[in-house]
């Protein structure tokens, strides 16, 4: 067995015998049987002389022995016979075939269009137009098939997905929350300009109509506006640059100098701030954790430690997006001049739009305001700016930063900025568990009733005040509104008109009441500070707009109940109603006679229900000669429409039937309806029938129709230029609306600090005089988190520190005995004196 075996194995590893050149098969082996046997031919086929001759040769020839495995030397079957001589013959190279490029495939015209724009677009997930649909093509439609969950096939040359236009803005929102650049292409012509224009027999023209990103989605067109999975969240865009230190600078603690611009679009609010920052940039991660920035634009180049935190922090968890930016442009400066452009010619724009207003120095003089802003700011701050300008062009949201923004630095003297690490170990914004909002000193400090109002509260709580004057006008407002508290249940006071006259009276409504009304009715409304900020960028719908002006000019009527005075001296300002200057202030800057007065009169240029049905072309009301180009298409639409409406008389002597009208069946508007048995001429349209009837159109109708489509374009055109024209008219009262907005927010922070106060039963603070020396004494301290979830369970303690007595304390214990918890109430109790109240009972 052993040897047979072993035959075995050597006849299989034996060499193979390789095929000769000259024959297509090997040589039989010398063991091999010969066979003499010629074939017989049955069959007879005249061939011509050649073929003959071949035939010939290969009859005559030694006809072929059986193929036989090199191994076995048995017979090959035939099924493996050419699968053997394929594995036996010699492997040439193979050149490779040449493949079809771009440029050699046959792109329909819609597929051209694509590729046109992905070259134009190659970082953004383009969402096209094609009918009822937007479609997503190539590797767009494979990344809209994974996030959305859409189904994506082959269809030409490229994959393709589709979702249906009504639901551009869920999809939009949902890929833009997995941090794409989203663009929506448009058709930019009718069926109806299309027929009269001189591309009748191409394709739609289409073309980049808006381009979506986290910071700037709540400011664009058709998708913001709402608060769908997005809340009162901030959604800052900022900028990052720096430049490298040398060693000898302030002892070699800092190593860089670091420039931040930081842009919320949709409420106008830009930081900025340039610092010098160490090995661990933990002046960077403040700004980063205070501001909770949704996109990152970085500036080539930054240094690995900077890199490093700024990529940890938009990590894959945090969805913040990240672009990066090159600097080269402004290696040698040039940044500050840059901004001066787009300021120059923003100026130069609303000259050409606005010069026969009499209000447009007020908006050049905000402009010149601003460009002496920009001067003052920082080198690098200038830098980050620049780049956010060139960023935002391509949004269509630069001219924010020219006249609508409202700049303020990071660092201030009236404020206290808190470190990364103090906000992170104090829970300021987050709990450290599991890093939700739930269980931090924000969340149990929140109780607005506004969205703008909390997302001005997370910014009072991240910058304590430092200055006495304003923490103590601060807390005369809270004291006021939380005094009032007790005559809640009593919507109205009794207070005399007149001291010489006792018995004239009159009623004037409670501070409390009178708040709480107002602000549970914005409450209700849309996000008005957005609101109008989207109409300052001309983005906003007209049942927006109204919504907006309608809580606005609904909340200065309320609030003028309370009879305060307007007086060009804010200190003098009087009423019997409100004793805190703070409160006067935003009261009055709420409730202005200018405010209500220029939002009554905006909305009074609006048809309320044009709006509600989204009807564009009856949205404006015309008068003093304001849009001649919508009145005169009004006109050219209400003549075709009487001109075929006339035709009626026509048909009616021509058909000798008197009661012959125009009837309308499934949209289908000016059918003649006939019996089946009557004759028409011959060039009428037959559009649909009965059993009994035939309805008819005319020559003469669809010519008029045609007119009367094209009319209804054309001022829908004029329409939609006239309420552009209406929303860039807003940009001179801007400012004040803006104004107004703040000061509702400031009442609703104030608010909800009062409620605060009642509801934990938290007292004032008290400050000593610049003389005496530093001390905090608490009596009585909770902590404020803590005594929340542990309600009645939390023991009271005292702290008591001077700086010339006392001033320093040693906490000891076992572990879990309270020490740390101890310490941070202490520090808590501090921030929340510098707001509005103190965490203890005296």
């Amino acid at each position: 067995m052993g040897k047979q075996k072993q035959q075995i194995i050597s006849r299989f590893f034996a060499p193979k015998s390789k095929p000769t050149t000259t024959s297509p098969s090997p040589s039989p082996p010398q063991t091999a049987p010969s066979s003499s046997s010629s074939p017989k031919i049955t069959t007879t086929v005249a061939f011509s002389p050649s073929k003959r001759n071949l035939l010939s040769t290969r009859i005559t020839s030694t006809p072929k022995r059986p193929k036989l495995s090199p191994h076995t030397q048995n017979p090959l079957p035939s099924l493996h016979k050419k699968f053997v001589d394929k594995l036996l013959e010699p492997q040439t190279p193979q050149t490779p075939q040449p493949q079809n490029t771009q440029n050699t495939q046959k792109f329909t015209p819609l597929e051209q269009q694509v590729v046109d724009l992905k070259q134009r677009y190659p970082d953004v997930l383009l969402m096209i137009e094609v009918g009822y649909k937007f479609r997503f093509f190539g590797e767009d439609a494979e990344i809209a098939a994974r996030v959305l969950g859409i189904y994506a096939h082959k269809d030409h040359n490229f994959m393709t997905a589709s979702v249906p236009t009504f639901r551009l803005n869920v999809h939009v929102r949902r890929l833009v929350s997995e941090g794409y650049k989203v663009g929506v292409v448009k058709q930019t012509e009718t069926a109806a300009i299309k027929a009269h224009g001189e591309n009748k027999s191409g394709p739609f023209c289409r073309g980049l109509s808006a381009l979506y990103t986290k910071a700037t989605l709540e400011a664009a067109e058709n998708v913001g506006g709402e608060e769908e999975e997005c809340g009162g969240e901030s959604n800052y865009l900022c900028c990052v640059v720096e430049k490298g230190l040398d060693c000898g600078v302030e002892g070699g603690v800092f190593d860089v100098r670091v420039g931040v611009v930081a842009v919320e679009i949709s409420t106008g609010d830009v930081v900025y701030g340039e610092f010098n920052d160490g090995f661990m940039r933990s002046g960077l991660e403040a700004f980063v954790l205070s501001l909770a920035p949704a996109e990152l634009l970085l500036g080539d180049p930054l240094s690995k430690q900077t890199e490093k935190l700024l990529l940890a922090y938009s990590g894959p968890s945090s969805n913040v997006r990240v672009e990066r930016v090159s600097r080269d442009c402004f290696s040698d400066g040039g940044a500050l001049a840059d901004v001066m452009s787009l300021y120059e010619n923003m100026i130069e724009d609303n000259l050409g739009d606005n010069e026969k207003q009499m209000t447009d120095a007020k908006e050049q003089g905000s402009c010149h305001l601003a460009i002496e802003g920009v001067i003052k700011m920082p080198d690098l701050a200038v830098e980050a700016l620049a780049l956010t300008v060139r960023h935002l062009k391509q949004f269509g949201f630069d001219r924010m930063l020219c006249l609508g923004a409202s700049f303020r630095p990071f660092s201030s003297n009236m404020e206290m900025n808190l470190s990364a690490n103090t906000l992170q170990q104090l829970e300021v914004l987050r709990n450290n568990s599991d890093g939700s909002e739930s269980g931090s000193l924000l969340h149990i400090m929140n109780h607005t009733l506004t969205i703008y109002g909390s997302r001005l509260l997370r910014h009072w709580v991240t910058h304590p005040l430092c200055d006495r004057n304003m923490i103590s006008a601060r807390l005369d407002a809270v004291s006021e509104i939380a005094e009032c508290m007790g005559f809640s249940k009593d919507s109205q006071r009794v207070s005399e008109l007149d001291e010489d006259d006792s018995e004239v009276a009159i009623v004037q409504p409670d501070l409390y009441y009178l708040l709480s009304a107002v602000l549970t009715a914005l409450g209700r409304s849309p996000d008005i500070e957005r609101g109008i900020t989207r109409i300052f960028h001309r983005t906003a719908t007209a049942s927006e707009f109204i919504a907006v002006f309608q809580a606005i000019l609904a909340a200065g009527k309320q609030l003028k109940r309370l009879c305060i005075q307007e007086e060009h001296n804010y200190d003098g300002v009087g009423s019997k109603t409100v004793k805190s200057v703070l409160l006067k202030r935003l009261i009055l800057a709420a409730s202005s006679s200018s405010v209500v007065g220029n939002a009554a009169k905006l909305l009074s240029t609006l048809n309320k229900e044009a709006a509600e049905q989204g009807d564009l072309t009856n949205l404006i009301i015309i008068s003093d000669d304001q849009f001649p180009e919508v009145a005169r298409a009004r006109e050219a639409v209400q003549f075709a429409k009487e001109k075929l409406d006339s035709l009626i008389g026509l048909y009616r002597k021509q058909l000798q039937m008197r009661n012959l009208e125009f009837m309308s069946v499934s949209g289908t508007t000016h059918l003649i309806e006939l019996p089946l048995d009557f004759k028409v001429p011959l060039n009428w349209v037959k559009v649909n029938s009965t059993k009994k009837m035939i309805r008819y159109h005319p020559p003469e109708v669809l010519t008029a129709l045609d007119q009367l489509l094209l009319a209804n374009e054309e001022l829908m055109i004029v329409s939609r230029a006239a309420w552009d024209s209406f929303l860039r008219g807003f940009g001179i009262y801007y400012a004040e609306f803006r104004g107004a907005v703040q000061a509702l927010a400031t009442l609703d922070c104030l608010f909800s600090f009062a409620t605060l106060l009642k509801n934990k039963n938290y007292v004032r603070p008290m400050f000593v005089d610049d003389s005496e020396p530093l001390q905090i004494n608490i009596c009585s301290g909770r902590h404020p988190v803590l005594e929340t979830i542990l309600q009645d369970n939390f023991v009271p303690n005292d702290t008591n520190l001077c700086a010339d007595k006392e001033y320093c304390q040693i906490v000891t214990g076992p572990n879990m005995g309270g020490k740390s918890c101890y310490i941070r109430q202490v520090a808590l109790i501090a921030l929340m004196a510098q707001h509005c109240q103190q965490n203890c009972m005296c």
